[in-house]
């Protein structure tokens, strides 16, 4: 090949492409650009991360299995894998699976696991298995913060002690004025379907993960816990309750959000987490 044709493949490839189209940017809590490096020298030090996840972003869920490898290895095996995804009362049949004791066909069809399971939760817990790592079912069962939404808190107390077991210690403490609580209850109210068992079914949620987390936590290993973004935002959420139940935690949040643009994160993203991970809104979505 001549050396005007090799020019001319040059200035073609220069006007074609203008510069980068970043998939996604990392920032931290005051909005500045972090490199990947950073997120991962605090997360080593923490005694949990919170990964806030948008639950159909394929984005988030290639963040998390990587953290989690890079944390695995910087920290030589010492961490703990938790996640909103799976429920306490699937922790037997979660933990049957890792040890080898059932296949994965029993497992995946006897527990009760999101659509995205296969493509989105599945690596994380296929490299639980291969590890040899804990991995805690942490949500609270569904039908039981549906009892929540449609009662309250107090037809919780009818529960079986073994129903109870599965819950965060009744009663829970509760304030409806929490940011993520009363935005919910906004935003409902502006839908006219205001229902203030709604945040209280959120709460159950947020109080069951946090005591579950509590259980594993500030033991000299990092416990990454998966869940929607929500959860955790602001510091709130599962956040407030761990802090009443396991005070004094080394806690790392991180947060996902969706942009029309990645270079600059929006203002009213700033201190969500303590890292705040930007993803262009045109990316696909999981299923």
């Amino acid at each position: 090949m001549n050396k005007i044709v090799v020019s001319l493949l040059i200035v073609l490839g220069l006007s074609s492409f203008t510069g980068d189209k970043p998939a996604y940017r990392i920032y931290n809590s005051h909005g500045k650009n972090v490199k990947y490096k950073k997120l991962l020298e605090a997360a080593k030090d923490a005694d949990v991360v919170f990964f806030g996840e948008l639950h159909d972003n394929p984005i988030c869920h290639w963040l998390q299995i990587e953290l989690t490898k890079d944390l695995y290895n910087t920290k030589k095996g010492a961490v703990i894998l938790a996640a909103e995804m799976f429920e306490a009362d699937n922790q037997l049949i979660l933990n049957e699976y890792l040890e080898g004791k059932i296949s994965k066909k029993s497992f995946e069809a006897e527990a009760r696991l999101w659509p995205n399971y296969k493509t989105d939760y599945r690596p994380l817990v296929e490299f639980a298995k291969d590890s040899n790592l804990i991995f805690v079912a942490s949500n609270i069962p569904r039908r039981y913060a549906s009892i929540a939404y449609k009662k309250g808190f107090e037809a919780l107390d009818s529960l079986s002690a073994e129903a109870k077991s599965y819950i965060a210690p009744l009663p829970i403490e509760y304030d409806a004025e929490l940011k993520g609580y009363s935005d919910m209850m906004k935003q409902m109210e502006s839908m006219g379907h205001a229902n203030p068992n709604l945040p209280k079914a959120q709460a159950i949620k947020d109080a069951t993960m946090g005591y579950s987390i509590a259980e594993f936590a500030g033991n000299g290993k990092t416990l990454i816990h998966y869940n929607g973004a929500y959860h955790s935002n602001n510091h709130e959420g599962i956040i407030w309750y761990l802090n009443k139940y396991k005070p004094g935690l080394r806690i790392i949040t991180i947060t996902s959000v969706e942009q029309s643009d990645v270079e600059q994160l929006e203002e009213e993203y700033d201190n969500l987490a303590d890292f705040i991970i930007a993803v262009d809104d045109d990316m696909t979505k999981t299923r």
